[in-house]
């Protein structure tokens, strides 16, 4: 018998629409017989960190023990996440993936709180067993390219879309993505493989 992973989605700023890739994939993964969680974070379009960090605490510790635990966030849940991994932990993921994160230029009002985040590679690996960076060279919310300025401070290995991969999200074709859906029921990791593509 397949034993059931859990999984938690984290939207960014302004929510994960109905065509997102974060909305169908939460329906793949349950259809599939997997726990999936994906909240809705508190204000989405005048996010506070302090009241997105709350819900993420009360969201992770539902999540089922012994699962195989993985987290997945896009845009500016990366940066609660970096946030979240400051702070005393009972115990890390097994898999996090941090999907375009925003750049120090994207300091738009109402996400001011969470910026600057902190870049501690020690507590970053203190928070998952294995951690992964998924970005591209264009994305117009990361200019200084989040290779850069997030995957090589903190440790992490990379994953790099091609640049029309953009900021990973509706406007650049990510509604449904099957290569994410297959290497999560698969667990092959494409950093390995070098089989994480683009849908279109």
């Amino acid at each position: 018998m397949k034993k059931k992973k859990s999984f938690l989605i984290l939207h960014g700023w302004g929510g994960s629409g109905p065509e997102h890739w974060q909305t169908w994939l939460a329906g793949r993964l349950a259809a599939s017989g997997e726990a999936v969680r994906f909240p809705s974070l508190p204000d989405p379009d005048a996010p506070r960190l302090e009241s997105w960090l709350n819900v993420l605490e009360k969201e992770l510790a539902a999540l089922e023990p012994d699962t195989g635990q993985t987290v997945i966030c896009h845009s500016l849940a990366v940066l609660l996440w970096l946030h979240h991994a400051e702070l005393p932990m009972s115990r890390p993921v097994d898999l996090l993936l941090l999907v375009a994160p925003p750049g120090p230029s994207t300091r738009a009002p109402g996400i001011e709180s969470f910026f600057p985040p902190p870049i501690h590679p020690a507590a970053v690996a203190r928070s998952a067993r294995v951690s992964r960076l998924i970005c591209t060279d264009a994305d117009p919310y990361c200019p200084e390219g989040a290779a850069a300025i997030y995957g090589k401070p903190l440790g992490l290995e990379v994953i790099k879309l091609p640049p029309e991969a953009a900021h990973i999200n509706t406007d650049s074709g990510y509604g449904a993505w099957p290569q994410m859906a297959q290497w999560l029921n698969a667990r092959e990791d494409p950093f390995q493989t070098g089989t994480f593509g683009v849908t279109k």
